[in-house]
């Protein structure tokens, strides 16, 4: 992260390329994360209720405390890690300091809300159903937004760093000292 704090990444293609390939790799993850959604459920809250309560009709059984605790254990981390970085790389790009802390607050939320909207399902009413389907919508959207923004920025940056002009000005700069 020095070379953002720096700005060397304005001038280090190296990094650029780096985080661009990070951010292909959060892309695939995106993706995956819609794939794995509606391999479950659907966007109609009775899908979301019968994955987590059961049904009777589909001969499944409830999601149970044990296996929700698994997923949020692993979850709560790699999601915070991921919001993390992704809203750290944002706070670089040329966005105005408003949205960058819209979508930074957004994301965090939504991130939590997904985690925790399939317990409040569970365990406490099936109509947070509608709060799943909300939660993971703003979850994509908000990550979306981030890789978006996030990519678009290193890829004027590098558009910039591979301009002519920009080799004949560092090999001015070598010159002049």
């Amino acid at each position: 992260m020095r070379f953002f704090v720096t700005g060397e990444q304005n001038r280090q293609l190296t990094i650029n390329t780096i985080v661009l390939l990070f951010l292909g790799y959060v892309l695939l993850l995106w993706i995956s994360n819609g794939l794995m959604f509606f391999h479950k459920m659907s966007l109609a809250p009775q899908s979301v209720i019968d994955y987590y309560l059961g049904s009777e009709e589909k001969f499944t059984k409830p999601i149970s405390y044990q296996t929700l605790l698994e997923v949020s254990h692993f979850h709560l981390f790699a999601m915070g890690m991921l919001v993390l970085t992704l809203t750290h790389l944002l706070l670089f790009t040329p966005l105005a300091m408003g949205p960058k802390l819209w979508l930074t607050g957004l994301t965090f939320f939504s991130a939590l809300a997904d985690e925790g909207a399939g317990w409040l399902v569970r365990f406490v009413h099936p109509h947070f159903a509608y709060f799943k389907i909300g939660a993971f919508l703003a979850l994509e959207a908000s990550l979306l937004a981030l890789l978006v923004f996030c990519s678009l920025s290193l890829y004027y940056q590098r558009k910039h760093l591979s301009a002519p002009h920009s080799h004949k000005h560092r090999h001015s700069k070598r010159r002049h000292k």
